[in-house]
């Protein structure tokens, strides 16, 4: 949620993200009219409380004739009251709603238009010449397979298509990229969690979950919980309606978790594979800090991404998302996007986003600051993730199918390369 002090004295900052979003910018306006009808409501009711208040004492001490006219225009007053509580009670609604469906305001200088509008940053590696090295390569799914890593029949056949088991060397794979991942965030001060997968509709909405993305989420309604999509999630709850310090050093934790997502809308799209699936693993950091330390803390994510991504020897990019592909709560994200050789494309495999005060405002998360209690700054980032196994597999592979492990991950492993497994 947006702060109403910027809607109300800076209009025009707020239109220009809305039109950057390439959303309604009416919404503005809007917006005012049922802060103005608001406020206006809860002063006529409070005053007609505050009149029923003042009456009431008077007809403690009234007697005879004097006593039943005031009691009459306390009567009076009784149902101007009740009537005055619906409408601030209907005008608010109004307002939250309002507010609830309106993004963040993005950054300055963040790429304006949709999906295919970001730019580019920085090329980081180079991809693999394939055809000079006498090979055409495979895919992820052909090599995974053959080294008996990964089954998605028998995923299909016990829960449906979009799941997978990963075992033998592609388990082993995975554990230790996850493994590296928190073992790095741990060394850079993150403190490790391991989160609830289910939480209830308060922290899902507050971040910022269900605005708009309602139908790509899995809930369970005989309890009115869901799951989450990343553990993002549960800890942008964790503090809901604490008072923390952050005043000097940003609290960075670093959640392991399973993560759901219906993919509601993508039939069709990467269906092969493990690009797009409804279950996978993760490793996510997330701060909170005071929000004049955001951009800082944001920089300071996507540096650990890039030195994880380093570690995995694969080639990447970095984009700024443009304003209508960063979601509600961001008002800026960078991504890195993997090379997938078989592809011939860059696709995404970590984002951090920077949602400056949006969540911890909706959570009720302050800090004590110069001014009393503030609203917290948050802020995430991808620091490993099952759809990783699709760039390793294929930038490392080798004409004989065999997969070389990167150097980083071979203690982990405990094997230098993957071995194609005989038919």
């Amino acid at each position: 949620m947006i702060d109403i002090r910027l809607l109300r004295d800076q209009p025009d900052v707020v239109r220009a993200s809305q039109r950057a979003r390439g959303e309604d910018e009416g919404i503005v306006d809007a917006i005012l009219d049922a802060d103005e009808q608001r406020r206006s409501a809860l002063t006529a009711y409070e005053s007609a409380r505050a009149e029923q208040n003042r009456i009431g004492k008077e007809v403690a001490r009234a007697k005879g004739d004097d006593k039943a006219a005031l009691l009459a225009q306390v009567k009076d007053l009784a149902a101007r009251v009740k009537d005055l509580d619906a409408t601030a009670a209907a005008a608010g609604a109004r307002y939250d709603a309002l507010m609830l469906s309106i993004g963040n305001v993005i950054e300055d200088g963040v790429p304006a238009g949709g999906e295919d509008d970001y730019v580019v940053l920085e090329h980081i590696g180079t991809p693999r010449d394939f055809e000079a090295e006498g090979f055409a390569p495979r895919d992820h799914l052909d090599l995974a397979e053959g080294l008996d890593a990964l089954d998605m029949a028998r995923g299909a056949k016990v829960a449906g298509s979009r799941f997978y088991f990963l075992k033998g060397v592609g388990a082993r794979l995975e554990m230790a990229m996850l493994t590296l991942a928190m073992q790095r965030a741990i060394a850079a001060g993150f403190v490790p969690m391991i989160t609830p997968t289910l939480v209830n509709r308060t922290t899902m909405a507050g971040a910022g979950f269900i605005d708009h993305h309602l139908d790509e989420v899995y809930h369970l309604p005989a309890d009115d919980l869901f799951l989450t999509g990343t553990s993002e999630v549960a800890l942008a709850g964790y503090h809901s309606g604490e008072v923390i310090d952050v005043a000097d050093t940003p609290i960075r934790y670093a959640g392991q978790s399973s993560c759901y997502r219906r993919e509601a809308g993508s039939y069709g799209k990467d269906t092969r594979g493990i690009i797009r699936v409804h279950q996978f693993n993760k490793i996510e950091m997330f701060v909170y800090c005071h929000p004049d330390q955001a951009r800082d803390e944001h920089r300071r994510l996507l540096a650990m991404e890039r030195e994880m991504l380093d570690l995995m020897e694969i080639p990447y990019r970095i984009i700024d998302v443009a304003a209508g592909d960063l979601g509600g709560p961001a008002a800026r994200k960078f991504d890195c996007e993997a090379w997938v050789p078989t592809q011939g494309r860059y696709r995404e495999v970590t984002s951090t986003s920077n949602c400056t005060t949006f969540q911890a405002r909706r959570l009720g998360t302050r800090f004590k600051g110069e001014k009393g209690n503030e609203i917290a700054a948050t802020l995430n980032g991808t620091l490993a993730t099952t759809r990783w196994l699709v760039a390793l597999l294929e930038n490392h592979q080798q004409a004989d199918g065999s997969v070389l492990v990167p150097e980083a991950l071979r203690p982990g492993v405990g094997l230098d390369v993957l071995t194609p497994v005989a038919p």
